[in-house]
């Protein structure tokens, strides 16, 4: 898979308009960031982000508090559109994009099953959705959410 078959024109519309963008993901692995990085230029736009993976990371890296997640839990549309607003806000950024779900091959600590995923965008137009899969396929899965996240990124650059 090539990395920057989403972001090119992406990176093109940021460049353009003097945008930036900042990620916090959990189920990616990496791979919106990664995708973000990998088109050159990509310091122009790209701020910042983390894999928030565990209850430390999204303390630490996502500086998100206890009393934020009073009535919301990881994998879902709420916490999703929190990640966005932190990764958006922490690093000063035009847009936040966040992912949280389970690739697989099992569920997470939640309930969900494995292919669901909540992601969203935080900026001059927000979105957030969520998918599922249906399917345990790890490696597949993280392709699938990455190409979910950025389709949702890119509507929202180009609604504007």
């Amino acid at each position: 898979m090539d990395l920057t078959t989403k972001t090119a024109a992406i990176a093109e519309i940021l460049k353009s308009r003097g945008e930036t963008v900042a990620v916090l993901e959990s189920s990616t692995g990496g791979l919106v960031s990664a995708s973000l990085l990998a088109v050159p230029g990509a310091s122009a736009y790209y701020l910042g982000g983390g894999v928030i993976y565990t209850q430390t990371s999204r303390a630490e890296l996502a500086r998100v508090t206890a009393g934020e997640m009073e009535g919301i839990r990881a994998a879902t549309e709420p916490y999703a559109e929190l990640l966005a607003a932190k990764a958006r806000d922490i690093h000063g950024a035009t847009w936040g994009i966040s992912e949280t779900g389970a690739t697989g091959p099992t569920g997470n600590r939640y309930g969900d099953d494995p292919g669901h995923t909540c992601f969203a965008i935080a900026g001059p137009r927000s979105a957030v959705r969520t998918l599922e899969t249906g399917s345990d396929d790890r490696n597949a899965n993280m392709w699938t959410f990455r190409d979910a996240v950025l389709d949702l990124f890119a509507e929202c650059l180009g609604g504007e």
